[in-house]
């Protein structure tokens, strides 16, 4: 099954949805759950549309089982039923479902394609991971490929699978191998998009559908910014 937007009600872009799933694409800034700022969580949102689409009566259920960090756009998956959840946790757990990200750097990478494997330490004091070529206390290893699919003007975009979900994964190893994402301050590149963003997509997502038992293949559309679009051009 391919892509297609459902909805596009009070700026959220739903992209599939079924009895026991829903896929949205969230714009850069969302928060997937509440945190200490308080603001409106995107698993809220959801809730919402839920409730207000099917005329539900009190509470609504939602299950997240993954999440995206705050600057990035692009796919993330909910649970509808109790059933499902637990379904899909395991699929992500046993790395069942194929995540493919696109993400534009300044600087041209080592090589045309690449593994990247680094050791991650996490510091929660300034909620960074760093990367690190050999093991070190308390890292997880962090496994992505990447390839240039594409040099534009200034840029390159960059077409990433991960095979390890990590935090910051892919922004602390693009960063060790001198290409941080534009517009990612923390991880080095050296201006920040004027929106907060940073130019890191997660673009598709492949998997067995955990109750149907069909596959699922759905794609979300770019943000529109003149730099995005020369993507697609």
């Amino acid at each position: 099954m391919s892509c297609k937007i459902v909805s596009n009600k009070d700026n959220l872009q739903v992209l599939y949805e079924d009895n026991h799933l829903i896929i949205v694409n969230k714009r850069a800034g969302d928060i997937v759950q509440g945190d200490k700022t308080g603001d409106t969580p995107l698993s809220d949102v959801v809730k919402a549309y839920i409730k207000g689409k099917y005329n539900k009566p009190g509470n609504v259920f939602l299950g997240t089982v993954h999440r995206l960090d705050r600057p990035t756009t692009g796919l993330v998956i909910f649970a509808k039923t109790s059933k499902a959840l637990p379904r899909l946790n395991k699929l992500f757990l046993s790395k069942d479902i194929q995540k493919t990200y696109w993400a534009v750097v300044k600087k041209e990478t080592p090589k045309h394609k690449d593994t990247l494997i680094h050791w991650l330490k996490k510091n929660p004091k300034n909620n960074k991971s760093t990367a690190h070529l050999k093991e070190i206390r308390d890292s997880k290893k962090a496994i992505l490929h990447y390839k240039t699919i594409k040099k534009l003007d200034n840029y390159y975009l960059l077409e990433i699978q991960l095979e390890t979900g990590r935090h910051h994964q892919i922004r602390s190893q693009l960063s060790k191998i001198g290409c941080p994402i534009k517009g990612d301050l923390k991880y080095g590149f050296d201006r920040s998009n004027k929106d907060a963003s940073i130019h890191l997509h997660a673009r598709h997502i492949e998997f067995i559908h955990p109750v149907r038992k069909e596959p699922i293949s759905v794609e979300a559309p770019l943000p529109s910014d003149p730099l995005w679009n020369a993507c697609l051009s």
